[in-house]
């Protein structure tokens, strides 16, 4: 055997080394290429759909997590980990609060190693910048993640151990926030904008995501100058806008749109998504994961920009979407509405139809399906093949995020300023809602957060915004419904009495203030790590 160890002592073959890896640029962007895709899960390996949250930008974790929030239900009822994350039954076995750590630490080691291996690489200093910067960006992604809905968290700036990685401690929820803003500070000068950005490298990090992420975490504690500065900074580079089509930024026809500042990148037949197989009507084939709750049917306004009622005139029960907010049919699809050439048929009393509202069948709990993100002109017969790119961040967010630190900074608001926010947003040629005009700041405070609302409903933002806002407490208590359907027969209650507007029970909810705005370390990891506790 010693006379054969020379021949035996050789790479493996069936993956890659690092004493070998780092040889050459185009090994370099493989390693680069794994770190932007983290664990996220693509339909075709492993194949099959999605079914935890693999990061916090995949589908089923960016999404799905309206699912626990006043804005959806998981179909899959009331133990879903994402129902109980706000039931009132939140304990730390939920398995979502795996899901979402492990990603993240994943990630963190990935970016860490990464930075750690690159100079090995026979690659130009610029590139290598680019690239560390592009690194640090996810690293903070990660961070700002863990501080807003686990608080205090291990801060690894390094690879690991695994002893050390078994014994390590937590930082404070601002020691990892103040992190993750240098960092996010620190890269935008080294990261290309928008602009800059080649066709081909459509989903790399820019210097606008550096800062809409900066924004975004300076909002959540509350620093609303330095969030405002950061929001400015993208409106000034005037490199995005706001794109005429609101419906073509989630089918898949408009993933280049100067809208879209960030998004997640799928791509059909060789990285697909799953999504269109949970997200479907079940008369085509979809499992109907995703249930759109009334509460956001009914937070649309009517075409006036007058806030929706049931006893207003102009609501029409066999057509929800008629007079109202042209996103509520751009978001929603409803009974009655045409989808794929083929009217959605979701009546509690129509037994004849998949997608009947149920408690027993694979369809709809609520009697809504989204429409967003379910292409229509999706021809393939494989749901489990979809391309359709998740958007993570867009500029309407950035435009009513910068409005919102403004107001909430105290400062003088105008209609100039509301005109070059909220008023774009609303005024998209899709949309023509009317102008806003209020400056008062009580009045406008609850005016865009529900524009926030409707404009990026199902996008994976509300949970944030009802913690941030504190409201969350008050928001998620209570029962919800689901669609509207006077004088069903089948039309499930919560106890003998009948919805004054028809609608269908779905779920109450009991969110404990004070206990469940931060989740706790999942057990498993405590397990390992007393520290964690």
């Amino acid at each position: 055997m010693a006379s054969c160890r020379k021949s035996l002592d050789k790479a493996p073959l069936d993956q890659f080394s690092n004493e070998t890896f780092w040889t050459s640029e185009s090994n370099v962007m493989l390693a680069l290429a794994g770190v932007y895709r983290g664990g996220i899960q693509m339909a075709f390996n492993p194949p099959g759909p999605e079914y935890s949250a693999t990061d916090w930008w995949s589908y089923h974790g960016l999404l799905y997590l309206e699912m626990a929030t006043d804005n959806a239900y998981d179909r899959r009822g009331e133990n879903s980990g994402f129902n109980t994350l706000t039931n009132g039954t939140l304990t730390n076995n939920n398995s979502y609060l795996a899901n979402y750590w492990t990603a993240s630490y994943a990630r963190i080691a990935r970016c860490n190693y990464f930075m750690e291996n690159l100079a090995k690489a026979p690659v130009d200093a610029v590139k290598q910048a680019r690239m560390i910067s592009e690194a640090r960006f996810i690293r903070a992604c990660q961070y700002f993640y863990l501080s807003q809905y686990f608080g205090a968290v291990p801060l690894v700036q390094r690879s690991l151990t695994l002893k050390e990685a078994n014994t390590v401690t937590k930082a404070t929820k601002q020691q990892v926030q103040d992190f993750a803003a240098a960092e996010f500070a620190a890269i935008v000068s080294s990261l290309p904008r928008a602009a800059a950005l080649p066709g081909s490298e459509r989903g790399r990090a820019t210097a606008q995501a550096a800062l809409a992420f900066l924004g975004r975490l300076n909002l959540g504690r509350e620093r609303w100058a330095d969030a405002a500065a950061a929001f400015k900074q993208i409106i000034d580079l005037n490199e995005n806008s706001i794109d005429p089509d609101f419906e073509s930024l989630f089918n898949g026809t408009n993933e280049s749109s100067r809208e879209i500042i960030f998004a997640t990148q799928y791509l059909q037949d060789l990285a697909p998504n799953a999504m269109m197989q949970h997200n479907y009507p079940a008369q085509f084939g979809g499992f109907m994961l995703f249930c759109p709750l009334g509460s956001l049917a009914e937070s649309y306004e009517f075409t006036d920009g007058t806030p929706f009622s049931f006893s207003d005139p102009r609501y029409d029960a066999a057509d929800i979407g008629k007079n109202r907010d042209p996103r509520l049919r751009f978001t929603i699809l409803y009974n009655g509405r045409p989808f794929k050439n083929i009217v959605y048929n979701s009546h509690p009393d129509n037994t004849a139809s998949a997608d009947q509202t149920s408690t027993t069948k694979q369809s709809t709990r609520t009697g809504f399906a989204p429409k967003k993100f379910n292409s229509e002109a999706f021809s393939g017969g494989d749901l489990q093949n979809s391309g359709i790119d998740l958007p993570v961040v867009r500029y309407a967010e950035v435009l009513l995020s910068y409005l919102e630190a403004r107001l909430e900074n105290g400062d003088p608001l105008d209609q100039a300023l509301l005109d070059a926010t909220i008023n774009k947003v609303r005024g998209r040629n899709s949309v023509n809602m009317p102008r806003i005009t209020a400056t008062g700041s009580t009045a406008l405070r609850t005016i865009l957060r529900r524009e926030r609302r409707n404009e990026l409903a199902l996008e994976g933002l509300r949970y944030w915004d009802l913690l941030r806002w504190k409201t969350i407490g008050t928001v998620l208590q209570g029962d919800f419904y689901g669609a509207p359907f006077p004088g069903a027969v089948n039309l499930r209650k919560k106890g003998p009495l009948t919805d004054p507007a028809g609608r269908w029970y779905v779920t109450s909810k009991a969110f404990r203030t004070g206990q469940d705005e931060l989740w706790p370390v999942p057990q498993a990891e405590v397990n390992i790590n007393p520290n964690l506790k």
